[in-house]
């Protein structure tokens, strides 16, 4: 079954999660700004999330996880909980 592994940060506006998306482009460090800014308790953890499979999270991460580039960061993607910049940091299928 195939696992991936990513970390994400989650914010409330799009505005805001362009903005960070930009910032990560410039040299920022995605674990940093995922600490500061984040709203989900991963951001404790550099928004790291552990290891999952498909299914495992709302269909609109799951989709991006599972089709993304390894190590690429991807967003905003809108969810329920606001919007995300998410970046898979291992994945086998």
């Amino acid at each position: 079954m195939a696992q991936a592994a990513a970390r994400h940060i989650l914010v409330s506006t799009e505005e805001q999660c362009n903005d960070l998306k930009q910032q990560i482009a410039d040299g920022a460090d995605f674990a940093e700004l995922a600490k500061q800014h984040s709203s989900c308790p991963s951001g404790k953890q550099g928004g790291a999330l552990g290891t999952f499979g498909p299914g495992q999270m709302v269909k609109e991460f799951d989709d991006v996880v599972f089709s993304a580039p390894v190590g690429e960061v991807q967003g905003p993607v809108k969810t329920q909980f606001g919007y995300h910049l998410v970046e898979v940091t291992m994945r086998n299928n």
